[in-house]
C-alpha cells in the first residue's frame, strides 16, 4: 500500500469538519485536491471511508476505526518534528484546536487566549465555544475546558480552579413567591431549565430532587442568568455567572444554608506522549492564569 501523511491528515480534517469544502478551506487546498486525496486513500485501502448522499458525506465505520488508530500516531509524529527544532528557531508554530463551554469561553477564556496568542504569534488558534460535550478524539481537538466532575476516561487533565453551582432568583420573584427554606420548598416552583442537563439532575440537592415546574428551557448559561434577573423563574447557575449578579443585587442566593455543588474546572487533552511543545505551552499558560484562583472570585 502507498499512502502518505497528507492523505491521512486530510481524512481526519474532513471527518472533523464534516464537509470537503470546510476541510479544503482549513487546509488551504482546492476541493478537488481534498477529494482526490480521499479517493486515492480509499483505493489504496480498498475500503469506502465515506458514504456520499445528496452532497453530504458521512464517515463509515472503517473510517472511524482508521481515525482512532492514526490520530495518536500523527500526534507523535508532529511532536517528534517539533522536538527536532527548526534551525535553532524556538518559536512555537502550528495550529491548536481548543473547545470550551460558551459562557465560560466568552467571559473568561477569551482574554486568556488573547494573551496566549500575543505571546506566540507563530501559532494559529482554532476555538470552538459549544456547551455540548466534545469528543476530543473524533473532533481532532487538542485541548478542552470541562466544567464539573470528570468522567473516567483516558484523557489527561489539569485542574485550573474550583467553582460551584447554586440556586438563585431575582429579589422581585422571591418577594412575590417567598424565599424557600429547604430544597423541598422548590417543589412546584417555576424554574428555567438548561437544555444540556435534565431537571432531575440540575435541581438535585444530595438525595433530594424537588419536582420543579419548568417554564422555559435554554441552551446557554448567560441567557438563563438574564431570564432569572428578569424574574422568569429560579435558576441554577455556576459561580462565574452568578457571583457578579449577587454583587450587583440583581440576583439573590436561594437556600444559602445549603452546600453548593462543587464544579471543578479542568483543562483536558488526549494522552499524547511526548506532549507537543505548543500544547504544553498552552497548558502552562492556563495554569499560570488561574494560579491566583478563579478570576470571578478575586477581589477587585
Amino acid at each position: 500500500m502507498r499512502y502518505d501523511i497528507d492523505q491521512l491528515d486530510t481524512l481526519l480534517t474532513v471527518m472533523e469538519l464534516g464537509t470537503v469544502t470546510a476541510a479544503a478551506a482549513r487546509l488551504n487546498l482546492s476541493k478537488s485536491v481534498v477529494s482526490k486525496r480521499i479517493s486515492d486513500l480509499e483505493l489504496e485501502l480498498d475500503a469506502a471511508l465515506f458514504r456520499r448522499n445528496a452532497g453530504r458525506i458521512v464517515p463509515t465505520e472503517a473510517a472511524h476505526r482508521l481515525a482512532d488508530r492514526i490520530r495518536p500516531a500523527l500526534a507523535d509524529i508532529r511532536a517528534a518534528a517539533e522536538a527536532a527544532g527548526s534551525g535553532g528557531d524556538q518559536q512555537i508554530r502550528g495550529t491548536l484546536s481548543i473547545a470550551a463551554p460558551v459562557s465560560f469561553g466568552t467571559l473568561h477564556l477569551s482574554p486568556i487566549l488573547a494573551r496566549f496568542a500575543a505571546a506566540h504569534p507563530g501559532l494559529t488558534l482554532r476555538v470552538d465555544y459549544d456547551d455540548r460535550f466534545t469528543d476530543l478524539a473524533r473532533a481532532c481537538t487538542d485541548l478542552a475546558i470541562r466544567i464539573g466532575p470528570l468522567a473516567d476516561s483516558a484523557l489527561m487533565a489539569r485542574k485550573l480552579c474550583e467553582d460551584s453551582s447554586m440556586p438563585c432568583a431575582s429579589p422581585a420573584l422571591l418577594d412575590r413567591l417567598g424565599r424557600p427554606e429547604t430544597p423541598q420548598d422548590l417543589t412546584g416552583q417555576p424554574v428555567i431549565g438548561y437544555s444540556h442537563m435534565p431537571n432531575a439532575e440540575l435541581w438535585r440537592f444530595g438525595r433530594v430532587r424537588p419536582a420543579v415546574s419548568e417554564v422555559m428551557t435554554i441552551n446557554n448559561g448567560e441567557a438563563i442568568r438574564d431570564l432569572a434577573i428578569a424574574g422568569v423563574g429560579f435558576a441554577m447557575l455556576p459561580g462565574f455567572l452568578a457571583e457578579p449578579a449577587f454583587a450587583e443585587g440583581t440576583l439573590e442566593r436561594v437556600l444559602p444554608q445549603t452546600a453548593n455543588r462543587p464544579l471543578p474546572i479542568h483543562a483536558v487533552w488526549p494522552p499524547v506522549q511526548p506532549i507537543p511543545a505548543k500544547l504544553r505551552a498552552l497548558i502552562d499558560h492556563l495554569t499560570n492564569e488561574f494560579s491566583a484562583g478563579a478570576p470571578w472570585k478575586r477581589p477587585t
